[in-house]
């Protein structure tokens, strides 16, 4: 049988990792921790640097790196990346697993699927759900999708650098729930830079305001299980019941949200953003609707 197609259980199993900015930097010395041996590739020749100095070795070209093991991970900017770099290896694809875990839509996502496999590659879609620090970590998991038994094949490699959650073999579902979760995140970010600064036109540091914000933050996951025993049910059922809080209550805070920032002089796109939602439910008649009455406005924009 195929090597490249053995379960792969050993913890000298060669891998590849194409693309070393600080998440493929943290992935290779995981692998390396783990007792992988690696080849690693850059466009940046200096940033391999580090993990080369930690026992990995430096692949001359793309078409190196691919043929030195039967697993390549590409940890790039975009799935763009990925074309201009393989373009001139794609003959060395065959029978071998890559592992995209960059970022970029569903459908490219998918496209990029279709076109390994028309090189002989087998192809996992994955999606790295904590920051480069945390990769290796217990607190690190990573989402994937694809063929279910190409995961199994390559998991006891994978697992060293985050438990593995499988999504489906839909290859773009594991890209769709990374942005999802990057939606969250990065409006998170958004509205906390938003919120500091409201406090610092007070005069108050963002070291006095951040940890009060940051407390806010990390309690909104309690404050949903809160209100309701299985998060998400009622949604699923069409059910939007206001007895805790309603469309109206809520939109008015998102009004003075608006009226405060606006007589803050500060950017308003992020509140009046919200506010639309509430605003647009309250037109439709749900005024009285729980706030989760809103996702009908981001399935139906104007």
């Amino acid at each position: 049988m195929n090597a490249h197609n053995d379960r792969t259980t050993s913890r000298s199993t060669p891998v590849s990792v194409i693309g070393l900015g600080p998440m493929g930097q943290a992935i290779a010395h995981t692998l390396l921790t783990a007792g992988h041996p690696v080849t690693v590739w850059n466009r940046t020749a200096s940033r391999a640097d580090g993990v080369v100095n930690a026992g990995a070795t430096h692949a001359k070209t793309p078409r190196e790196a691919v043929e030195a093991s039967g697993l390549v991970l590409l940890s790039l900017t975009d799935y763009r990346a990925m074309y201009d770099i393989l373009d001139d290896a794609t003959e060395a694809l065959a029978g071998r697993t890559l592992v995209n875990l960059s970022s970029d839509t569903p459908d490219r996502t998918r496209e990029a699927a279709t076109w390994a496999t028309g090189h002989g590659a087998t192809f996992l879609t994955g999606g790295i759900m904590v920051p480069a620090p945390m990769v290796g970590t217990d607190a690190a998991h990573i989402y994937y999708s694809g063929p279910e038994d190409l995961l199994e094949r390559h998991r006891a490699t994978l697992q060293p650098l985050g438990t593995p959650k499988y999504l489906g073999g839909d290859p773009g579902l594991a890209q769709l729930m990374y942005q999802a979760q990057l939606a969250v995140f990065l409006t998170t970010l958004s509205s906390l830079m938003h919120a500091t600064a409201m406090l610092g036109t007070a005069g108050m540091k963002a070291a006095e305001a951040l940890p009060e914000l940051l407390s806010t933050a990390d309690s909104i996951g309690d404050m949903l299980r809160a209100g309701e025993e299985r998060p998400g049910a009622a949604l699923d059922a069409g059910e939007h019941p206001g007895h805790l809080s309603t469309v109206t209550m809520m939109g008015a805070t998102s009004d003075h949200i608006v009226d405060t920032s606006t007589s803050l002089g500060l950017d308003l796109t992020l509140p009046t953003a919200v506010q639309s939602h509430y605003r647009r439910a309250i037109e439709n008649g749900h005024g009285s609707d729980n706030w989760t009455r809103i996702i009908d406005s981001v399935r139906e924009p104007r």
